[in-house]
């Protein structure tokens, strides 16, 4: 019996020591995190009964703000109906239960009602509760232009994804950027807790995924628009490469390593063989796979990965918006195993298939790139942030991300992508002549036999004095179509809009 009680006595010091022990714990240790944490609910009754700051357009279009709420708590976020899913996937939204994403996330210390710091002795002796107003670099004029062109392709439902975005070459800023299916967030931020539950589910089920953009959170098998970073990596590593003159042919073997033929996108069609070869400023303008297979397996595989890298795949773009994806090239030991060694795999990977990946977002910082004569440009989507009384907080500066490549390389890419639209590829879609665009087409082949393609265009203009680059995509459509036929349309709209908006 005394040993059962010395037992018993034994277990319940060792209660009390770990009872000691975790009320220390959660008293000291982890006192802040959980006083700061958004699932507690006094922190999320301080944010709901303050008004957050505003998130405004370019132009001054108010996209969200706080309302007085007829639910538990005072306030509510509210977004602009006019705009609310033009620009649901930048600037987000701000939920009770699903918390905060987009721009409501990325400047929410900002956004969030606080006390600025005290700067005088007046300052001490009156209310320094404030809020920050966040502008974008994104007006909504050219957003909505923007929109209207993606949305175009998807007339017939052929296109239910499909995305561009602007970017002026020498800052940076985000002019637009957009995709669909897009989604409208007003729902989400309901003070009515069963309302953003059913919204929430019937989006996230949705097997579009509107939440998802389909310009900086996925990415799709670039095609033939990574060639300029093949001919960048040309110049960059291997500029004798630039003269070989490739012979004639509608496929290449690439034996011993494939038994099957690489052939030029369109081999079998209706108007017979492609047929292309030729000097590299003959072979980008018409973008000759079989030429671009050759020059990708005479560079090599860590030449290719390098020049792929300098451009910014493999990384995350440090965008101000989260959740954005890296774009991925092939490297050893990287997606692809054994990629320097192994043939097949630079030939097609030298023309945007087998395993490359890019985001719209990445393509359009590749143009931006050669347009800034090699330097990619940090993306971003605020201009500035301001206090309820108008005193500057914040306000972006320009700053580079990469340097790609070198000003030579880029004005020799420059070259063939203006040769592209005056001679090439995208010679039907009817740019005018005193834009002075340079510009590459992409035509991706996916899936089981090649029945589907992803449709891309980037460009910039002018040529000569780079002020906008941009990209579109149109994934999925039939195995006919190409970029030139898809992206050229909502391309020639989109950068004319964008040239009249950018200074």
């Amino acid at each position: 019996m005394e040993r059962r009680i010395r037992w018993l006595g034994v277990v319940l010091v060792l209660c009390f020591l770990g009872l000691f022990v975790q009320l220390n714990n959660i008293q000291i240790v982890k006192a802040h995190a959980l006083s700061t944490s958004p699932n507690n609910p006094r922190v999320i009754a301080v944010e709901r009964n303050d008004p957050r700051g505003d998130i405004l357009s370019a132009d001054g279009i108010v996209l969200a703000s706080s309302v007085p709420s007829n639910g538990y708590y005072k306030y509510q976020r509210a977004y602009n109906p006019y705009t609310a899913v033009l620009f649901s996937q930048i600037v987000g939204f701000d939920s009770i239960i699903y918390g905060k994403t987009g721009i409501e996330a990325e400047y929410n210390s900002y956004l969030e009602s606080h006390t600025r710091p005290a700067h005088t002795l007046g300052d001490l002796l009156t209310s320094r509760t404030t809020t920050g107003n966040v502008t974008l670099t994104i007006s909504s004029t050219l957003q909505s232009q923007v929109a209207q062109a993606v949305n175009a392709t998807n007339v017939n439902g052929s296109a239910p994804e499909a995305g561009a975005v602007v970017i002026n070459v020498q800052t940076g800023a985000i002019e637009a950027m957009y995709s669909n299916p897009a989604y409208d967030p007003t729902l989400l931020a309901s003070p009515n807790i069963a309302t953003e539950k059913y919204t929430y589910a019937s989006l996230i089920n949705n097997p579009l995924q509107p939440l998802l953009s389909r310009t900086f959170q996925r990415g799709f098998l670039p095609g033939s628009t990574f060639k300029t970073v093949t001919s960048s990596a040309v110049y960059d590593h291997q500029p004798a490469l630039a003269k070989v003159d490739y012979p004639q042919a509608t496929c290449i073997s690439l034996e011993p390593q494939s038994n099957l033929p690489l052939c030029n996108y369109g081999h079998a069609g209706p108007n017979g063989p492609e047929k292309c070869g030729g000097v590299l400023t003959q072979t980008l303008p018409a973008s000759c796979d079989t030429a671009f297979a050759q020059l990708g397996m005479a560079l090599g595989g860590v030449a290719l990965t390098a020049e792929a890298q300098s451009f910014g795949f493999n990384q995350v773009p440090p965008i101000d918006l989260p959740g954005a994806n890296a774009s991925s090239f092939p490297s050893d030991p990287g997606n692809d195993p054994g990629f320097n060694t192994n043939k097949p795999s630079q030939a097609y990977s030298a023309f945007g298939q087998q395993n490359v990946v890019a985001t719209v977002l990445q393509m359009g910082l590749v143009a931006a790139g050669i347009a800034n004569r090699g330097v990619i440009m940090t993306p971003h989507v605020m201009r500035d942030i301001h206090d309820t009384a108008g005193n500057l907080l914040a306000q972006y500066q320009p700053k580079p991300w990469l340097t790609a490549t070198n000003p030579l390389t880029a004005a020799a890419v420059t070259s063939l992508m203006q040769a592209v639209v005056t001679n090439g590829t995208a010679s039907e879609v009817g740019f005018p002549t005193s834009w002075d665009v340079a510009a590459k087409t992409g035509t991706a082949e996916t899936g089981p036999n090649a029945t589907l393609t992803n449709d891309w265009m980037v460009a910039f203009a002018p040529a000569n004095n780079p002020r906008v680059a941009v990209a579109v995509v149109v994934p999925n459509q039939p195995g006919s179509d190409t970029g030139a036929t898809i992206s050229g349309p909502p391309m020639k709209t989109i950068l004319g809009d964008a040239l009249a908006e950018t200074p």
